[in-house]
């Protein structure tokens, strides 16, 4: 049984799904990759949606950097290794999806490795915003570019006179 809840945050309301394995999702409000509902989903709070909640409200308001929660995202071994490698991205810096194709063992994979990027189901919490273009540009990401900038620029990996979309 997965539980779900929807919670306020600067970037929209987010869906956190659990179950009693972990969280499965952080979801924006227009996802690009919306997770599919095939199980049993019930809408009700439980302990790790109410962790979740907690650790993202403190991450928004400047006093957490890293999420200690039990994660249980659900994909393919590929995906799951991406998805894992991203936890290694320190706050408030970036990387290219180059750099994160050489961290996963697969230099010459950028695009499958981008791919599995742009479905990671908790981000935030596994954070692909700090995944960039080689360039330094904002490039995918799944709760759009503006959210992805203020994401970094919260964090401090942005310079917050640096207009991207200007």
């Amino acid at each position: 049984m997965i539980r779900y809840a929807t919670v306020p945050s600067p970037v929209g309301q987010l869906l956190i799904a659990a179950s009693d394995d972990g969280l499965h999702l952080i979801e924006f409000q227009n996802p690009r990759h919306p997770m599919s509902r095939c199980d049993a989903w019930e809408a009700r709070e439980c302990e790790f949606i109410r962790m979740t909640a907690a650790q993202l409200g403190e991450y928004f308001d400047g006093g957490r950097r890293d999420f200690d929660l039990p994660l249980a995202p659900r994909g393919t071994e590929f995906q799951l290794d991406v998805w894992h490698t991203l936890a290694s991205i320190p706050y408030g810096e970036t990387i290219s999806y180059a750099q994160l194709a050489q961290r996963v063992g697969k230099p010459s994979a950028m695009r499958a490795v981008g791919a599995a990027n742009g479905r990671n189901p908790l981000p935030i919490v596994l954070p692909c915003h700090r995944v960039i273009g080689s360039d330094g540009s904002l490039t995918g990401f799944g709760g759009g570019l503006p959210t992805k900038e203020f994401l970094l620029r919260m964090e401090g990996a942005l310079p917050a006179a640096v207009d991207l979309f200007g």
